[in-house]
């Protein structure tokens, strides 16, 4: 019984096809959680895949339904209960995905099947989260088989709403904190910095989503006979959103814009590179605050974005003054932004501006951002147990995307450790989502490795 002997059987898993074939079951699932026809298939995914899994390695499982309503996404909670005064891991995936946009994939491809094309396994899920999930039960499977316990607790919690803003997941958090005591949150989403290194996060970002609107009147009136002497709401907004942002991406409200890096952040991140590799886009040098890095931009930054901007009919242009013209708005933001705050400034500043005209209406709730420091204990000790196994891992305070950590770390009040086994050009959330194959093989000798490295702990890190 040994560390390493738990890591070679969790090699032969992979590479006899076991893997494989427990992944390519489980995208077969098109648990689609932006659409409402599939919600059977979000239960069908707790209750026939991940409950029997669960229960193989000695876990006893409930399916709860969503406190917002039964129509809304379930939850799965696993315990596996080995003593009192034992350490206890808080396990968290998601078994949802987004549309899979079938007509959308490369030819020869199906978001609900799982084909392997080189070092590529296409399918949707197999990035985000269907792939890391499985990857790290996989490992608490190769921990078990070798030493026949764990030396530790879990607790597991499996939603299938993520892709949906996790509705009801703050309130069943809330609600069961008894139910979902733990010591450490240790869980997978997201990239690696560079797939080539393995990635160790600690929080993430919040996000918060809004919309900019001006509507002016009922409907068009003819350019010809009206321009010039009706206003147009495509130009005020578009002066609008100016007086937000600069031309090369500075945010000029002060309220949407956080307090400077603290120094041990600004260690952790200042001389990462960021953006590099295969299929991902060319980082714009001179967009976003000046004076910082690229990979403080992302990660110790807050950034203002347009992700969409309609007025009239671009697909069918009319001559005719538009009545109305929106803007899809979203601000990603660090510790200690506050998004109230900010959509309130926001409000305060578009009103100053002579712009009053333009609306402001926010209807998700948002992302809140959290930040573990990178020199505490836990960190360090998931830091060490990584290297041990691989290599020396790059360690993020935070990620520069969101996930409902908060739920975590401020409601359950759980250090966050986040090994991720995906990388930035996986396609997630477009066609073709991918998971490379030597990303996951190493993903799950690293977690292997940490889920052994938690039984050997004699206390909790502190």
């Amino acid at each position: 019984m040994a560390r390493n002997d738990a890591l070679v059987r969790a090699e032969r898993y992979f590479d006899d096809g076991g893997f494989f074939q427990d992944l390519a079951r489980r995208v077969a699932m098109a648990t689609e959680s932006q659409d409402r026809s599939q919600r059977p298939e979000l239960r069908r995914y707790l209750e026939q895949e991940m409950t029997p899994t669960f229960e193989r390695l000695g876990f006893t499982c409930s399916v709860f339904d969503n406190p917002l309503g039964a129509d809304e996404p379930p939850f799965l909670v696993a315990h596996r209960h080995e003593g009192d005064g034992l350490t206890t891991m808080f396990g968290y995936g998601h078994g949802d995905v987004v549309l899979g946009y079938d007509d959308q994939w490369t030819d020869g491809l199906s978001p609900w099947e799982l084909q392997q094309v080189g070092d590529h396994w296409y399918g949707r899920g197999t990035a985000d989260n269907k792939g890391q999930h499985s990857i790290n039960l996989a490992a608490l499977d190769a921990v078990l088989q070798e030493r026949g316990t764990l030396g530790y607790n879990v607790v597991y919690l499996i939603e299938t709403g993520e892709e949906a803003g996790s509705p009801g997941l703050r309130e069943f958090c809330s609600a069961n904190r008894d139910l979902l005591a733990a010591d450490v949150l240790l869980a997978s989403d997201g990239p690696r910095l560079t797939p080539d290194n393995p990635t160790l996060f600690m929080g993430t970002r919040g996000a918060v989503n809004f919309e900019l609107s001006v509507d002016l009147r009922s409907g068009g009136h003819h350019s010809g006979n009206w321009g010039g002497l009706l206003a147009n709401p495509g130009v005020i907004l578009a002066h609008a959103l100016a007086s937000i942002i600069t031309v090369t991406g500075e945010i000029l409200v002060p309220e949407l814009r956080p307090p400077a890096i603290p120094d041990s952040v600004r260690a952790a991140i200042h001389h990462l590179s960021v953006g590099q590799g295969e299929g991902m886009p060319e980082i714009d040098p001179n967009w976003g605050e000046p004076g910082l890095t690229p990979s403080e931009r992302v990660f110790g930054w807050n950034t203002f974005e347009v992700l969409a901007f309609t007025t009239g009919d671009p697909d069918r242009p009319a001559n005719a003054v538009p009545p109305r013209a929106r803007a899809h708005c979203q601000i990603r933001f660090v510790v200690p932004s506050d998004p109230e705050a900010m959509l309130s400034g926001l409000r305060r500043h578009l009103d100053e501006a002579g712009f009053d005209q333009v609306n402001l209406t926010s209807s998700h709730q948002a992302m809140m951002a959290t930040r573990l420091n990178p020199d505490h204990p836990w960190a360090r000790w998931a830091a060490g147990s990584i290297e041990r196994t691989t290599s020396a891992p790059t360690v993020l305070p935070n990620l520069g995307g969101s996930l409902p950590n908060d739920v975590f770390s401020d409601i359950l009040g759980l250090p966050t450790l986040w090994v991720p086994h995906s990388y930035a050009g996986c396609s997630q959330h477009a066609p073709d989502e991918h998971l490379l194959d030597w990303v996951a093989r190493d993903g799950l000798r690293t977690m292997t490795g940490l889920l052994w490295d938690l039984g050997e702990l004699d206390a909790i890190p502190v």
